[in-house]
């Protein structure tokens, strides 16, 4: 098989593995038919499979792993490259992920979202030498 031959199947490989997995996670299918199945499988474990497409994509790789190689290394390899290379297709088309930082406080310290501003009961009681030696919680 030559280099370009292998690059071409492997592209088809990843377009294929990508393809019937989003119909299979994502889809109705033709006439309703992935939701039927879908229906039928119930809560089970082959339901639960059936809405990760992280999962799914590697089943639907495995038997196109023999399309491109041949040899057993190179199975275990393109079978995990084509099933990565169609988490990376499904991860183009979806909405970004903005992460925004957490807004600072206007006036005096500064507000980290789960740190607080201003002491509890018993961290006042620590620092200012009540119950010293004591734990906050021991009465």
């Amino acid at each position: 098989m030559s280099e370009t031959s292998l690059g071409i199947r492997f592209i088809l490989a990843v377009l294929a593995t990508w393809r019937v997995t989003h119909l299979l996670a994502h889809e109705d299918g033709p006439a309703d038919l992935i939701v039927r199945v879908r229906a039928r499988l119930g809560s089970g474990l082959a339901a639960k499979l059936m809405d990760c497409f992280q999962c799914l994509s590697l089943w639907v790789a495995l038997p196109l792993t023999f399309f491109v190689s041949r040899r057993p290394l190179d199975l275990v390899l393109t079978w995990l490259a084509l099933s990565g290379a169609a988490c990376l297709l499904e991860r183009i088309g979806q909405e970004q992920v903005v992460i925004q930082p957490i807004s600072r406080a206007d006036k005096g310290g500064t507000d980290v979202g789960m740190l607080r501003s201003e002491a509890s009961e018993s961290q006042e009681h620590f620092v200012t030498g009540h119950n010293a030696g004591r734990h906050p919680t021991d009465t």
